[in-house]
Formats: structure tokens, C-alpha cells, sequence
């Protein structure tokens, strides 16, 4: 949630920074409902210290002619306190809601544009995979190596689940230690989160308001939900707290299954295991003070290029434009990874820094220079598992179907090629 301080001193960057995402915001709806608070509570104080004056010169009234007068106005002072407190919780609950609309304020550096073809290209890493043979693609690899099975999930769950099987579940596990073992050397802390989330902490990371919503499997009669990603549950951990500036930055490393209910991509990469409404992932989650934020999203990045590197894979980075940046975000970078089969690019890391959008809404602080300041909060993903065995697997095929194991990941899966298997 955007500071109201930011909102009432400088309308016109949030204005211009609500264009450039492409939200229509009518912001005098904020501006007056803050002034009404403050109006509201003016009034609140102001009752509440005539009724203090009252109560005090009620104890020194030495008659009940003095005291008569006292009582009456101190009953309707105290009615008086009572309307404008219950405006004021309702005025304060609007306005909450109405700044709960606003995404996060844009870092300086973010271009501007309306969608994913204004996004920019930073670097590249390694060309294209070049083969002498028509590559297929990750679904037919992956049944032959008898490593998916989509099929028999259907019979069990319904559309867009999968079955990994066999060497397909050793190369996940080994994505995962390759990970832990990296990011160790960074101090990220190994972290198992809870998959179901109370709604308000959902709320509170941001990821309800601006269609969010849709994507989301809620258990309404418990008030839960399922998580999209390990960050929504690695962020609250410190609802309420103040931390320690000693110890920042504070880094923790999740892993866990991830629910999404992938509203309105059906028809679009449906096949396979690209859009799944079940997938794992390896996520990386920092809290910081303000003033080193940027440089820890920079250190994400390197870690993320540091994995993919490692594994020997063609990608590049882009820096997401404002309109395709998400709300919590005031700055995204995207790792795109080439997938021959369908000659091109596509997603499979993401970082972001949310400056303090997230921990405003949590009440995360720390202590810094005398002051208790809104600590900011950065995700970036380590592996999305799903979609890196489909770029180890469309990467590293062979002619005769089997996969090349990527040299860092072998003394995990304990072989370097994964060879086909009779169908059963």
C-alpha cells in the first residue's frame, strides 16, 4: 500500500505514475477522505480533552448545583466523541480500501510502455540452442523418457496437472539442492512455508486487489488460501514486527508446491507442463532498509544468473516496462530462457522489489538512525521447477530422445544422460 503522505504532497507523481501503469485512479477520492480524517480526528481530540476537563472539575465541584451543569455537558461530550470516533473508524476503513486500489510508486529506471514489447532487453547469456535434427517439444520428450505423465493426472485431477515420474523427480530434487547450496553461500536461510495462507495475510502482500483475486484457490469456509508462490507466505512471518537492523539483510530461501488457477489462459500454453495449476518452485525472499533495496534486487539477479549460468542454459534479462510490471512492484526483472520447440524466449525467473508497499501493510520496521522506518521487502524466484525441466530437457535433448543431465546437477541425479523407457 503507497504511503498517504506520498499521495497528499506530491498528487501529481502518483497521478503520473498510475498513468504509466495504465490505471485509472480518480485520486480526489483519497485526498478528501484523508481530510476528513483529519478533520474527524480534530474532533475526536478535541471531545476527548473537554470531557478530561470535565471529569476533573466534576471531582472538584463542591455542590450539586455546580456539579448538575458538569455532568450534562460531560453526557453529551462523550456522545459528541462517540459519532465522530465511529465516523472516524469508517472514514479510515474507506480510505484504507481506496489506497488498497494504488499499485507501488515505479523506481526512476523502469521504462515506460503500455506492454511486454516496451520491456527491455538488459543482456544475453550464450546463443540460441542450434541442432542438426527437428527438437521436440518438453511433452513428447518427457513421455518417452517416462518422466511426465499428464494423462493418468487428468483421470485424477482434471486438466493441467501432472504426474512427474522416475528421473524426472531426481532432476527436480537436484534443482532443489543445486539451489539451497547456492544461495547458502549468500546466508539465505532454508525455508518450508505453510501452502495455506490466512486471507488477510494474502491480503496484506498485495495480491487480492487488481485481478489477483482470480487466480487464486480459496477455502471461504476456513478463510484461507492457497499460495501462488512461497513469497506470499515468507512475507508475513514478521507481521508486526520491528527488526533488528543488525541482522539485515534478512534472507530466506522457500520451497513449496505452488496453486494457481491460471483465469482466463485456457487455449494458451496448455500444452504441457508450462501452465500447470500445481508447480513447484525454489523462491528467494530478502527484508532490508530502504536506502539498500535496489542493490539487494541487483544481488538477486546475480544469484539468478549465477543458477542459470551454472546449468548452462541460453537466456536473457529484461527489465519489465511500467505497464507490465505488477502492482506490488516498483521495479521487476524477468529471466527469459530459450525453448526450442517453440523458437523462443520464455519467462522462467522473475525478481522484484517492493520497496515498502508489502511491510506497510504487515507493519514490518526497523530501527534505523533513531527512527522506526518500513523495512522493504524483495522476491526473486530461484527455480519455477516446472518450466526449468522444460528448458533442461528441450536444451540438452539428443537425437534419439534422451536428455544430456547438465554437468552441475549429476552428482545429485547420480547419472549424466537420461535415456527412454519402455511405455507402460
Amino acid at each position: 500500500m503507497i504511503d498517504i503522505k506520498t499521495l497528499l504532497e506530491t498528487p501529481d507523481v502518483v497521478q503520473k505514475n498510475n498513468q504509466n501503469r495504465g490505471k485509472t485512479i480518480d485520486i480526489s477520492l483519497a485526498t478528501s477522505l484523508a481530510q476528513e480524517r483529519s478533520e474527524l480526528l480534530v474532533q475526536v481530540q478535541t471531545a476527548r480533552t473537554r470531557a478530561n476537563e470535565i471529569a476533573s472539575l466534576i471531582a472538584n465541584a463542591v455542590s450539586q448545583e455546580e456539579r448538575k451543569p458538569l455532568v450534562d455537558e460531560g453526557r453529551a461530550v462523550k456522545e459528541t466523541a462517540k459519532t465522530a470516533e465511529t465516523k472516524l473508524a469508517q472514514v479510515e476503513s474507506d480510505l484504507e480500501n481506496e489506497l488498497r486500489k494504488y499499485p507501488n510508486l515505479l523506481r526512476a529506471d523502469v521504462p515506460i510502455g503500455k506492454d511486454e514489447t516496451s520491456n527491455q532487453t538488459i543482456r544475453t547469456h550464450l546463443d540460441p540452442t542450434v541442432f542438426n535434427f527437428e527438437p521436440k517439444d518438453h511433452l513428447v520428450l518427457g513421455e518417452t523418457l517416462g518422466i511426465i505423465d499428464m494423462d493418468r493426472a487428468a483421470k485424477v485431477a482434471g486438466a493441467r496437472f501432472v504426474y512427474l515420474k522416475g528421473d524426472g523427480v531426481l532432476l527436480e530434487f537436484a534443482l532443489i539442492q543445486y539451489a539451497l547450496s547456492v544461495t547458502a553461500k549468500e546466508n539465505f536461510v532454508p525455508v518450508i512455508p505453510p501452502h495455506l495462507i490466512a486471507t488477510q495475510a494474502m491480503g496484506s502482500m498485495g495480491y487480492l486487489e487488481h485481478g489477483g483475486e482470480d487466480e487464486i484457490y480459496h477455502l471461504k469456509n476456513d478463510d484461507l488460501v492457497l499460495i501462488g508462490t512461497s513469497e506470499q507466505a515468507i512475507g508475513p512471518m514478521h507481521t508486526g514486527e520491528v527488526l533488528d537492523v543488525g541482522a539485515l539483510p534478512m534472507r530466506y530461501v522457500g520451497f513449496s508446491a505452488c496453486y494457481r488457477r491460471e483465469a482466463g489462459s485456457y487455449g494458451r500454453d496448455t500444452r504441457g507442463i508450462l501452465r500447470v495449476h500445481q508447480f513447484d518452485k525454489v523462491e528467494m525472499f530478502s527484508f532490508t532498509t530502504p536506502d539498500k533495496s535496489d542493490a539487494e534486487q541487483e544481488l538477486l539477479l546475480s544469484i539468478q544468473e549465477r543458477l542459470m549460468q551454472g546449468l548452462r542454459l541460453p537466456y536473457r534479462v529484461m527489465k519489465l516496462c511500467s505497464g507490465d510490471t505488477g502492482a506490488p512492484s516498483a521495479r521487476t526483472y524477468d529471466i527469459e530462457t530459450w525453448i526450442p520447440s517453440q523458437k523462443t524466449y520464455r519467462e522462467t525467473h522473475s525478481t522484484s522489489n517492493t520497496t515498502d508497499f508489502q511491510t506497510r501493510r504487515l507493519n514490518i520496521r526497523v530501527k534505523q538512525d533513531g527512527k522506526n522506518v518500513f523495512a522493504h521487502a524483495l522476491n526473486g524466484t530461484a527455480f519455477a521447477i516446472g518450466r526449468t525441466l522444460i528448458a533442461i530437457m528441450e536444451n540438452y535433448q539428443q537425437e534419439d530422445g534422451s536428455i544430456i543431465v547438465p554437468e552441475v546437477l549429476r552428482a545429485f541425479v547420480g547419472r549424466d544422460r537420461i535415456n527412454a523407457v519402455a511405455k507402460k
